[in-house]
């Protein structure tokens, strides 16, 4: 169901769009077998719609999300199964490539990298923390699978004999255009305790969408997808809800049934990865179009020692911002890389020594991906700075990307600062506030 404004024609469009995508499209059977899948092949597919999806960027961001045929692009591909446990038609194939496709989606779009990153990210959290049962029935037997999670509570749920009652609003919910379930955080109320957290999954056909994300709503990641979920008194099996505790170690569901040390569970680090990688795409596609700017524009004065203006990429005033960008760029996509190969690493070899993948080893990874998307924003905004002025105007690739990493700067889990000291105090084992980073 779509909900919002009083557009008829807007509503129909996105009534359109959210219907095709709420059942597997004819794309999701053609998907090519796990066996058949490469890291090397994914990540290939997903660079060949670099330019289709630079020339859809305008029409992303008018429509809030990218367009059908798209979607169908990326069901063929498979992107969406990367992290999803072969058991359940998925490839497994890990973080790292996961994160390399959706940087190289986002070098095309990062609006689109948004949504689809934070719509496909999630079958690794069914995986992890849901019984084999809840995965049996959430993944299905097509494997055609996505589905966003709005983290801040935005409901309640209600233990019922069928299962569980869930009513709430969720704003944020990037990836919902396209989605086949949502998860929720809702509070559950019991009179003998506190009020507990829990992560809700619910199928598509039992929520409402608003249609309040397009059209300039927001300052950047338009095309995102992260519109509003209304959900009133959908009943759901026992299964689909778990307490929202995943900052906590511990043998997960998922490790018992997959036997794969990456499915630890805890939530941080991989969270903030799949943040970062849409900024490190627009990092990377504002360097293409900062290049092209350097060859295309003339400087507006004369460089010292000129008559005249000279094309861009021979003033030595620009070469010191191009060589600057580049390696701002590239040390941000290899921080990235570095932190998804450590998560790889120390789930393993926790693993095999018998051992459990703690908050500490989380922590440290989120850290790295902090700097990481750090680095990439001041990346875009030192393009955007030294761009010229004629790359403020409305259209522009250059401020597009500048407004989208503007989203991520402000978004909570990117406040390096604020965290620091929680990082500090769980390193140190001080005692003190410290959010869910406090040593157990």
């Amino acid at each position: 169901m779509v909900r919002g404004r009083d557009d008829p024609a807007a509503v129909a469009l996105l009534q359109s769009n959210l219907r095709m995508s709420a059942v597997p499209t004819s794309s999701a059977g053609r998907s090519p077998s796990g066996a058949e899948i490469t890291p090397k092949l994914l990540i290939e597919s997903a660079e060949a719609l670099i330019p289709l999806l630079r020339e859809e960027q305008e029409r992303t961001e008018e429509r809030g999300h990218y367009s059908i045929g798209m979607h169908e692009r990326f069901v063929s591909a498979g992107f969406s199964r990367i992290l999803q446990p072969r058991r359940y038609g998925g490839y497994e194939l890990g973080v790292p490539t996961f994160v390399r496709v959706m940087v190289a989606i986002g070098t095309g779009c990062p609006s689109t990298a948004w949504c689809l990153g934070l719509a496909s990210s999630h079958a690794y959290i069914i995986a992890s923390r849901f019984s084999e049962a809840a995965q049996a029935a959430i993944f299905g037997p097509t494997g055609d699978f996505r589905c966003p999670h709005s983290v801040a509570p935005g409901g309640t749920a209600e233990r019922v004999p069928e299962g569980w009652r869930v009513s709430g609003r969720w704003r944020y919910c990037s990836g919902i255009p396209y989605a086949t379930h949502f998860m929720g955080t809702a509070f559950v109320h019991d009179a003998a305790r506190a009020p507990q957290l829990y992560a809700v999954v619910v199928p598509r056909e039992q929520i409402t969408v608003l249609d309040d994300w397009r059209g300039g709503e927001v300052l950047g990641m338009q095309g995102s997808g992260s519109n509003t979920v209304v959900i009133e008194d959908a009943v759901i099996p026992e299964p689909f809800a778990v307490p929202f505790d995943w900052d906590k170690s511990g043998v997960t569901p998922g490790m018992k049934l997959h036997g794969n040390p990456m499915y630890a569970g805890l939530r941080h680090a991989f969270y903030h990865a799949t943040l970062v990688v849409p900024i490190v795409g627009a990092a990377k596609a504002a360097l293409d179009e900062y290049e092209m700017l350097l060859r295309m524009r003339k400087t507006t004065l004369p460089p010292f020692g000129e008559t005249a203006p000279v094309d861009r990429w021979r003033s030595p005033d620009y070469q010191r911002d191009y060589g600057l960008a580049v390696g701002l760029v590239d040390t941000a996509e290899e921080l990235l890389y570095a932190a998804t190969e450590r998560f790889m690493r120390l789930t393993r070899e926790r693993y095999e020594r018998g051992e459990l993948y703690t908050l500490e080893d989380d922590a440290r990874i989120y850290g790295i991906l902090q700097h990481a998307g750090d680095i990439a924003a001041r990346a875009v905004e030192h393009m955007f700075h030294t761009g010229g002025s004629s790359a403020a105007r409305r259209g522009e690739r250059l401020q597009r990307y500048f407004r989208d990493v503007a989203m991520y700067c402000g978004h909570l889990s990117a406040q390096r600062l604020d965290l620091a000291g929680d990082f500090g105090r769980l390193y140190l084992g001080v005692e003190g506030p410290g959010g869910h980073f406090r040593r157990p």
